[in-house]
């Protein structure tokens, strides 16, 4: 991560030669696709500084918003049946068969050199050989493709929702000085106290970073509804309610990060929110950004996340422009939170 980290910088210094305001949700998608790529799946794939970068394009294709996506989502929960009579996939064809024979091609030739890493790829492999090859002594069946599967969502979550967030968050940023400054001065600090040392150490030291992250994910949560099935039946307490087991659920994640019985004056972006004795009032349940319980998102989303902010608010200050949309728009016909307009902020280079 630090390694992509760095060549995040160098792009953004490259490219403020040329100008100073900067379009800031595509560098954001190159950087988290390049370090899904490294960590997961052990490939440096040089989407930073190469604009024709496969699985940059296999990325935008994912998240298209189109009014297909929405029939496939409204289907999905009317009449599944149908769906699958129609023929309605969840991805284009051309991009979910692209990542399987790439995926394919990956695991066939580790095996076949006998090369081992300790990444995404190496945990598929001996899960393979474990569930579908060896066939372990359990209820469930396993094929190939549910192998695949997995790595395939890893690859979507790892790179749209990290750049999203980040790129939002600096967004806000430029629009709350005040803000900006106390974290850049908490960065600084932990930078002084582990000599600019990017480590577990110093990540630790960030706690307003991760209120400020926490934040922007409340206002601005990836997924505004998250979709869940009934395991089992559930008495909801204190009502007549059973909740039938297969029954499909609906979880209004944005409604519950904006309703002022939980958040006080949703609308202003307040980071205050999430310091430890504000998170101890809150009852579990109503800040779900990733969902919750152990499916929940990966945890070096986080680490991704401020290492980038880090580099850039230690070496610039950043501000709206004159093509800065504000307030922010979002497309529709999406699932998930996508700013309508391209996220544009001027970047000023600090000498400290």
């Amino acid at each position: 991560m630090w390694k992509n980290c760095d060549q995040l910088i160098k792009h953004l210094e490259l490219k403020l030669i040329q100008s100073d305001l900067l379009e800031v949700r595509d560098i954001m998608g190159d950087y988290s696709t390049d370090v899904i790529g490294t960590c997961a799946f052990g490939l440096q794939l040089n989407s930073i500084v190469d604009n024709n970068s496969l699985f940059r394009k296999l990325g935008r294709a994912m998240f298209a918003p189109s009014i297909k996506l929405q029939l496939k989502d409204m289907f999905q929960y009317i009449s599944p049946v149908l769906r699958k009579m129609l023929k309605i996939t969840d991805f284009p064809k051309f991009a979910t068969d692209l990542f399987e024979n790439f995926f394919r091609q990956t695991m066939e030739y580790r095996e076949k050199n006998h090369i081992t890493r300790n990444d995404f790829v190496q945990c598929m492999l001996q899960a393979r050989t474990d569930l579908v090859i060896n066939k372990s002594e359990l209820s469930v069946s396993f094929k190939e493709m549910d192998i695949i599967a997995n790595a395939f969502f890893l690859f979507l979550a790892g790179f749209e929702t990290v750049s999203t967030t980040m790129s939002i968050c600096l967004y806000e940023l430029a629009l709350k000085k005040p803000i900006q400054d106390r974290v850049r001065e908490e960065i600084l600090t932990a930078k002084s106290n582990h000599n600019s040392d990017l480590n577990d150490g110093f990540l630790a030291e960030l706690p307003y970073v991760e209120m400020v992250l926490a934040e922007t994910l409340r206002m601005y949560p990836p997924l505004s509804i998250i979709f869940r099935e009934a395991s089992k039946s559930y008495q909801v307490p204190g009502e007549d309610l059973v909740i039938e087991k297969g029954t499909k659920i609906a979880i209004p994640a944005y409604s519950l990060h904006m309703d002022p019985m939980y958040y006080p004056d949703p609308i202003t972006f307040n980071p205050e929110r999430f310091t430890p004795e504000e998170k101890a009032k809150r009852p579990s349940g109503v800040y779900m950004p990733f969902g919750e319980g152990p499916r929940q998102c990966l945890a070096f989303a986080e680490i991704e996340m401020k290492l980038a902010l880090s580099e850039i608010l230690s070496k610039y200050e950043i501000e709206p422009c004159e093509k800065t949309d504000a307030p922010m728009k979002f497309k529709k016909l999406t699932l998930n939170t996508v700013p309508k307009n391209d996220i544009w902020l001027k970047f000023k280079r600090l000498d400290l």
